[in-house]
C-alpha cells in the first residue's frame, strides 16, 4: 500500500524531467535560428526582439551600415534609388523591409537606415511613436535630448562611438515620428545643420 505503481512513479519522474528542462532551458535562451541575429544587450527586463524587427546602429537585416550599394542592388535587395544632396543616395528596401525603412549611401556605402513605422524598433526596444520621457527612461544617462542648430527641432540621441540612433519628432503630435541609425557623421550632422542643399 506504501508503494507507488510502476506506471505512476514512471508519470512523476516524467514530469520532473520535462520541468527541470523547461526551468533549466527557458525560451529566451534558446539560440537563434540559423541567419538570425539576436541583440543580448541589457534591456531592463524587456524580452528580446525579434531580428526581423530590430534596427539599430549596425543596420536591419541584411542592410548593414558600410555595406555596398552595388553589392545590395545586385542581390535583389534595392527596389528603388534617388539621388538627393550632397552625393547622398536614397534607396528603398525589398523583401520583409519594403516600405519599412529607408536607407542612405554615401559614396556608395549604406551610411544609415530610417523608419517612421513600427516594428522596427532599436534592440533596447524604443520606437517612433513613444515619447521623449519614455525613451529617456528606456536609455538613461546613455542618451539625451538635443536641438539643431536653427534651434527650431528636439530629437533625442543615442550614442554607441561612431554610430547613433536619433529619434525625432513628429510633425502634427508630441512623441516620436521617425527613427534613424547610422553613422553619426551622417546621422547627427544633418539633423543639427539640416540638409546640406
Amino acid at each position: 500500500m506504501n508503494r507507488l505503481s510502476s506506471t505512476v512513479l514512471t508519470g512523476l519522474l516524467a514530469l520532473a524531467a520535462a520541468v527541470s528542462v523547461t526551468v533549466a532551458a527557458p525560451a529566451s535562451a534558446a539560440a537563434p535560428a540559423a541567419g538570425t541575429t539576436v541583440d543580448r544587450a541589457p534591456m531592463g527586463g524587456r524580452a528580446p526582439v525579434a531580428a526581423v524587427e530590430v534596427l539599430g546602429v549596425h543596420g536591419a537585416g541584411p542592410y548593414r551600415i558600410g555595406a555596398r550599394l552595388d553589392r545590395l542592388t545586385a542581390a535583389g535587395l534595392i527596389d528603388w534609388t534617388a539621388p538627393g544632396c550632397a552625393g547622398v543616395v536614397d534607396a528603398g528596401a525589398t523583401g520583409a523591409w519594403a516600405g519599412v525603412i529607408i536607407l542612405a549611401f554615401r559614396d556608395g556605402r549604406l551610411v544609415s537606415v530610417g523608419t517612421a513605422t513600427v516594428p522596427p524598433r532599436s534592440p533596447a526596444g524604443a520606437s517612433v511613436g513613444m515619447s521623449f520621457a519614455e525613451l529617456e527612461r528606456i536609455y538613461g544617462r546613455r542618451g539625451a535630448l538635443i536641438r539643431n542648430d536653427a534651434g527650431d527641432a528636439e530629437a533625442y540621441l543615442v550614442r554607441f562611438g561612431s554610430r547613433v540612433e536619433l529619434f525625432t519628432g513628429h510633425p502634427i503630435r508630441p512623441g516620436v515620428g521617425r527613427y534613424e541609425a547610422g553613422l553619426a557623421s551622417h546621422v547627427e550632422r544633418a539633423f543639427r545643420q539640416g540638409p546640406s542643399c
